[in-house]
């Protein structure tokens, strides 16, 4: 409120209320949890409560959801796909409009704002992806696209952060990626609850099922604007991803789930179109020292610092000969 940060916890207890008392808690605790810490801050806007509040300058923000759950990343964005398959100069994919994929990411390794630690592996072709992202808020099972918006406990911000020469190389074994993926993933810096974004909500595409909001998204490097997109050109909305997800299984308050990269959201993309317009185009990836900050309308700037680990370790190093 005003710029102010405020402890709910701190709050409810100030007001006998029984508020959770972590992201954790509150997930958990599914609506009933949700509507606590929203009386809270009813309480807190009308001035009913004197707990000392915080500027931002005086707290590190950590990734919303510090430990989720699971994390999956889905492949929404058709723009994103039929760019990347034409500078590879194959054919769309027709499968892609059939129905939404996703893949598994390392949950374990959710950061947020601030500094993100690389190998030397990673620098080679150190690239960047600009999605939203949701997080479950109730657990579920066989949920169908038109029940799940019910599910999404709030939008973020993610980069899907891609070493893509590892990528590359472990694709060609069909199993998808994994060490090129695994060592970030970035989300935050809000979680911004489906209320806030209201007014902002516009119909899916056709043939498509769930929500869909007008939500202008932007990639900085150094200052200097290198993408954007916007939320409403998800072919795939995230009902329908979550349809997909839910099916057989469990999804669990805490899930992280990712949109894909939005068109022109990666150097990968962006370096395939340059150089298929112009054979003497620069191709740019992520450098150490490099700050990429991601926009999307209501959800906040996501801003990050590349580092590199001081080692020689190289997995890359590591490959055996072929045997032929």
């Amino acid at each position: 409120m005003n710029e102010k940060i405020f402890d709910v916890f701190s709050a409810g207890k100030a007001l006998n209320m029984n508020v959770a008392g972590t992201m954790k808690e509150l997930l958990d605790g599914e609506e009933k949890a949700m509507d606590r810490v929203r009386n809270v801050e009813r309480a807190i806007i009308e001035g009913k409560v004197s707990e000392k509040s915080f500027l931002w300058s005086e707290v590190v923000i950590q990734a919303p959801v510090t430990q989720p759950t699971s994390c999956r990343d889905g492949y929404a964005f058709r723009q994103h796909v039929a760019a990347a398959r034409r500078n590879r100069k194959v054919d769309m994919i027709p499968e892609f409009d059939e129905y939404p994929i996703f893949y598994f990411t390392n949950h374990n390794a959710i950061q947020g704002p601030g500094e993100i630690w690389c190998m030397p592996d990673h620098f080679k072709q150190l690239d960047f992806e600009l999605e939203a992202a949701i997080v479950i808020g109730k657990k579920g099972r066989n949920v169908r696209a038109a029940e799940a918006n019910k599910y999404v406990a709030g939008y973020m911000i993610m980069n899907d952060m891609s070493a893509r020469l590892l990528q590359m190389e472990e694709m060609k074994l069909n199993l998808g990626p994994a060490k090129g993926k695994d060592f970030s993933t970035v989300i935050g810096p809000y979680l911004v609850t489906p209320d806030e974004l209201e007014s902002l909500k516009v119909p899916a595409k056709e043939g498509h099922v769930g929500n869909q909001y007008n939500l202008t998204m932007k990639c900085f490097v150094n200052g200097i604007q290198v993408s954007e997109g916007n939320m409403a050109q998800m072919d795939w909305t995230f009902a329908e991803i979550i349809e997909r997800c839910a099916y057989g299984v469990d999804i669990l308050p805490g899930d992280v789930i990712g949109s894909g990269t939005v068109g022109t959201g990666c150097f990968l993309e962006l370096n395939g179109t340059g150089k298929l317009n112009d054979p003497e185009y620069k191709a740019q990836w992520l450098q150490e020292g490099d700050v990429v900050e991601m926009t999307i309308d209501g959800l906040g700037c996501l801003s990050n610092t590349i580092r590199k680990t001081d080692t020689d370790f190289s997995i890359l190093n590591l490959k055996k000969a072929a045997l032929i």
